[in-house]
């Protein structure tokens, strides 16, 4: 097992410019070699559970929490916020438009972000492409993290229930794709840990009352109601939480580091379906 988490680590540090010179490897690391890296590593953690089971975090590896969570899933928290992302989806724009204009396939969108959008060399999340239609038509932003945002996401994570995860790495788009990597290994905040110490090496371990969910499937729940919030809120909010929790300063929400954070550790989860919105402690 550690032999296998070293890999995991040694893989990071490939892709680091800082360090690729001094990493003992043959040749470069691709996405398609973590991807087989990563689920290598999870499905000889937790023998016997399916990809598809990893959609469901925690609850796919711990049956008491999985009995609790299927109970709340009875009468979701989220059901309201569903619905006011659909009143919000079907409110027209002051000039007529609607957000059917700028997302011509309906709102199940999830299947195509994030993407990597070659001619503005940058990730396009979903919520940035929400606020850029919102721009484009006269209307204000919305605010990222919690609010109206995370309602409308949660009414096209709805109805984009049963896609599957797929994101792109292209040569155009891999600097954006180790950059992100680089962020989820690199140690930070006064605490001194990385994403991938919790959700690689300690998952499944408890943290206080909590258990730490596999690295695999982490983005295909969001937007997510969160107990401890009370609220809805979009995964960038979580990464804000996280880095607050080990005492580092969190980056802006979409910002360019946590929109690669998301493009990486996304792809990471390729072939996994979308299941949220979802309910989470």
């Amino acid at each position: 097992m550690k032999k296998a988490i070293f890999a995991v680590l040694l893989s990071a540090l490939a892709a680091a410019p800082s360090v690729q010179a001094a990493a003992p490897v043959a040749k470069a690391v691709t996405p398609a070699d973590d991807l087989k890296l990563y689920r290598s590593y999870f499905m000889k953690k937790f023998p016997g559970l399916p990809l598809d089971g990893y959609a469901n975090g925690v609850y796919a590896i711990d049956r008491a929490s999985r009995d609790g969570w299927e109970a709340i899933e009875e009468f979701p928290p989220y059901e309201p916020f569903v619905e006011e992302g659909k009143a919000l989806w079907n409110k027209p724009f002051k000039n007529g438009k609607g957000y059917k204009d700028c997302f011509p396939g309906g709102p199940a969108q999830n299947k195509n972000f994030p993407y990597f959008n070659k001619v503005r060399k940058t990730v396009i999340t979903q919520e940035l492409a929400i606020n850029e239609c919102l721009q484009a038509n006269g209307e204000e932003p919305l605010k990222y993290g919690k609010g109206k945002i995370a309602s409308l996401l949660a009414y096209m994570a709805f109805e984009s229930r049963g896609q599957k995860t797929n994101v792109e790495i292209t040569p155009e788009s891999l600097e954006a794709y180790n950059k992100g990597k680089q962020f989820y290994f690199a140690r930070r905040g006064q605490l001194n840990f990385s994403c991938a110490q919790c959700h690689f090496q300690s998952v499944g371990q408890r943290i206080r009352s909590d258990i730490l969910s596999p690295a695999l499937g982490q983005t295909t729940h969001w937007p997510v109601y969160r107990a401890t919030w009370g609220d809805m809120g979009t995964l960038h909010r979580r990464f804000e939480g996280c880095l607050e929790q080990v005492r580092a300063a969190p980056f802006k929400l979409q910002g360019e580091e946590y929109r690669n954070l998301e493009f990486f550790i996304t792809h990471m989860s390729n072939g996994i379906p979308f299941n949220g919105p979802s309910f989470r402690k």
